[in-house]
């Protein structure tokens, strides 16, 4: 039997969240798995068909902690301290990574981060997860201690399946004196989906030459029913906001198809995007590394492809 916990997070709306739901299939694929599922505050109702064995609420979390973690830390801790689970599992996020990493180090278990796949190994687990940049994927064996591990969004598809689970609170008693206190925060601003969480990312690079173009990329996405990225350069050049930024140093995005137009491929770019389950590249110089990267590739200038791609695009959906 193997026993997990798994740090459940809210999307925009105060539901489970996308990347939580996936990260429960990827944990019901172990052998043998039992599953709790940890959430703050009240449970929402979605929480009682997750198909999980048990919900428990973390009551004493509330927004004062947003973006500083320190309450969400003590909180989790003393969880794992109480239950003793052999794997944990955050989603890769802002408060996984920061809190995952935290818990490794209070805990003493190995801590394994930005995962896109979980698999038993002997006693512990053995997860896969990108290197180099993105430009290899390695495999590690946790067998000698607990493993504490983030899963990238969009590593797994998402869980269809629904259970009962019993609902809990859990307090610990532990009380954390703040030693920050957020003063406001900025809300993205965003229309449509999220990147995370799009089936199909329309990226565009340097190689647009400018922010112009990015209007008609955005056509595209929308006909998809998708999200725009960017490379790093682009976004430097304040072509488009660095919230679409996809790479090393930006977001980490798993669609079912990325198109990259204008885009090299350089392996910092990839760290965010290898692991979508087709890569389409555009772009006018064969011999960038991108092709090497893609399921399909064409070789032209965007201008003259994209339209025909498009008004194709809008053709099937008619």
């Amino acid at each position: 039997m193997t026993s997990i916990l798994l740090v459940a997070e809210r999307d925009e709306q105060g539901e489970i969240s996308q990347s939580t739901v996936q990260a429960i299939a990827a944990a019901n694929g172990l052998v043998d798995s039992v599953v709790t599922a940890a959430i703050a505050g009240e449970a929402p109702a979605s929480a009682s068909a997750l198909a999980v064995e048990k919900v428990v609420t973390l009551s004493s979390i509330d927004d004062a902690d947003l973006g500083i973690y320190d309450q969400a830390t003590a909180e989790i801790s003393a969880l794992v301290e109480s239950t003793s689970p052999e794997v944990v599992i955050f989603s890769k996020s802002d408060f996984g990574s920061v809190v995952g990493a935290r818990l490794a180090f209070r805990s003493d278990s190995a801590f394994a981060a930005d995962c896109i796949e979980i698999s038993n190994a002997g006693d512990g687990v053995s997860v896969t997860r990108p290197v180099y940049g993105g430009s290899a994927l390695a495999e590690f064996d946790i067998v000698s201690s607990r493993a504490i591990i983030t899963l990238r969004a969009g590593a797994y598809e998402t869980n269809t399946e629904t259970g009962s689970p019993s609902i809990e609170a859990f307090e610990s008693g532990v009380n954390v004196e703040q030693t920050a206190s957020v003063t406001g925060t900025v809300a993205e601003a965003r229309e449509g989906v999220r990147l995370e969480d799009a089936n199909f990312v329309v990226s565009g690079g340097r190689g647009l030459g400018g922010p112009e173009p990015f209007s008609v990329l955005t056509d595209l996405a929308n006909a998809l029913g998708g999200a725009v990225g960017a490379s790093r350069a682009a976004c430097d050049a304040g072509w488009i906001d660095h919230s679409h930024q996809v790479g090393l140093t930006g977001k980490s995005v798993s669609p079912d198809v990325y198109i990259a137009v204008g885009i090299s491929g350089a392996s910092q770019h990839m760290a965010g995007c290898s692991s979508s389950r087709a890569i389409v590249a555009i772009n006018k110089d064969a011999d960038s590394n991108i092709f090497k990267e893609a399921r399909f590739g064409i070789v032209g200038d965007w201008e003259k492809v994209l339209p025909s791609f498009l008004a194709t695009v809008r053709e099937l959906k008619a």
